[in-house]
């Protein structure tokens, strides 16, 4: 039994664990797929792929097809032991957007794959690729082509929700950017490179984490961190770990350890950066996953880091970066919210009025937002009139954002009002909720 068969079969496991699968289900969901019938593969094979004792090479495209099974980590399971070559990040984040274009089902996320995402960094994988022999030559215009389209891009989806356009930011990864990363180039542009394209990956992590498809945001903020982290490029590896925290902890309490684990490495991370702003985005991140993980102290002492640095702000414009764009008014949204979980109901509710009234968040689906958590936050003061004005805002703010967090807002609101519905105003912000736009699944 090999280390490389026991790592296939262990991230078989996991895959079909995380569905709530048995090997039994798995070998009748495969017989199906590949022709044979419900009964064309035994349990007993798949026990053996999963214990090292079979390698299943015949199955693997249907394993991979049916359990969504990650092309990158898959390829690095099969790479000979003790001593493997480390997974081509390129080909690994290509490989994913192409079966994103392709791909109809969504993947679970899973605490395994998160903290997994830790130990990917190849370091000298740009230097692989330097000055290699291609056709394509590549300079500073090409790397400031992708920023233009990430900016781009990226303030269509925070306007209008991760359900708008993620396709074209996928098939400009997979037809554009992809043959630039397999260009010539000095080091120099590599690295830079690497890190446009990971602030790309990352943007459709988020999109995808937007409109609900938690395990292929998952993967491709993976991806994101091997980018910036082979760049060198300290500030966007600090957010693609970020990424992944901010996920886990959206995902709720079972996942609070890993959220808790990933923002303190997340602010290792980010130890040499001395832009307030990014150091109060991180800080602020640790003090959520902290709070979710019921630890108050920490949760208050990363709350306290984060608003130090953000009251030092110089308030010059905001970078390319995604860090820079965090403003006083996000930090506002996001502490309330902190706060909020603590049980500081008050203060929560200052903050939140800071971010829309003072701050002024003006994107429609930061807004939207925003003013569905203060209405919450309303109602667990017992103010009832003041709940329904908030959300009757947050409604007509959300009108056309097609993001999961505006729906999940939607149906959070309906459920709290369920017991008001006798209220005329509580029965038409009901109805007028049934009405909100998913993104597309």
């Amino acid at each position: 039994m090999t280390n490389a068969q026991t790592t296939v079969g262990e991230l078989i496991r996991q895959a079909y664990e995380v569905r709530g699968w048995g090997p039994q289900k798995v070998a009748r969901e495969l017989g199906i797929r590949e022709g044979r019938g419900p009964d064309g593969l035994d349990r007993q094979s798949v026990r053996r792929w999963v214990t090292g004792r079979r390698n299943p090479r015949y199955w693997l495209p249907y394993l991979v097809e049916l359990l969504d099974l990650d092309p990158g980590l898959l390829k690095a399971a099969q790479s000979p032991r003790p001593e493997p070559g480390p997974a081509d990040t390129v080909a690994a984040v290509i490989e994913l957007g192409r079966s994103d274009v392709f791909r109809r089902n969504f993947l679970a996320a899973s605490n395994a794959y998160a903290l997994s995402i830790l130990g990917l960094p190849d370091p000298e994988g740009i230097q692989r690729r330097v000055n290699r022999a291609s056709s394509v030559r590549v300079g500073m215009g090409e790397v400031d082509a992708v920023r233009a389209m990430t900016k781009a891009l990226g303030d269509t989806a925070a306007e209008l929700g991760g359900g708008h356009a993620r396709h074209l930011v996928v098939r400009y990864l997979t037809d554009d950017v992809d043959r630039w990363l397999n260009g010539t180039y000095t080091e120099a542009t590599g690295r830079a490179l690497y890190s446009a394209t990971s602030q790309l990956v990352h943007l459709a992590g988020w999109m995808a984490q937007d409109e609900g498809n938690q395990g292929m945001a998952q993967r491709y903020y993976g991806h994101a961190y091997a980018l910036a982290a082979e760049a060198g490029d300290p500030e966007l590896s600090a957010t693609a770990l970020r990424g992944l925290a901010v996920q886990a902890i959206d995902l709720g309490p079972k996942f609070g350890a890993v959220a808790r684990r990933l923002s303190e490495r997340c602010v290792d991370e980010a130890k040499t950066l001395d832009d307030p702003r990014a150091v109060s985005y991180y800080q602020t991140t640790l003090a959520d996953a902290a709070a979710l993980d019921g630890d108050r102290r920490m949760a208050n002492q990363a709350l306290a880091a984060s608003q130090k640095a953000i009251e030092r702000n110089p308030g010059h414009p905001p970078g390319e970066s995604w860090a820079s764009h965090f403003s006083i008014g996000r930090w506002a949204h996001h502490s309330g919210m902190i706060l909020a979980r603590l049980g500081d109901l008050d203060s929560a509710t200052e903050h939140l009025r800071q971010a829309l009234d003072i701050h002024g968040l003006d994107r429609r689906r930061s807004r939207a937002i925003v003013l569905a958590d203060l209405g919450k936050v309303h109602l667990r003061q017992g103010d009832l009139d003041a709940a329904l004005m908030t959300w009757t805002e947050f409604l007509d703010c959300a009108e056309g954002v097609r993001s999961v967090k505006i729906g999940e807002a939607g149906e959070d609101m309906s459920t709290r009002l369920d017991q008001y519905r006798s209220l005329p105003e509580a029965a038409a912000l009901l109805k007028r909720a049934e009405l909100l736009e998913m993104p597309l699944t």
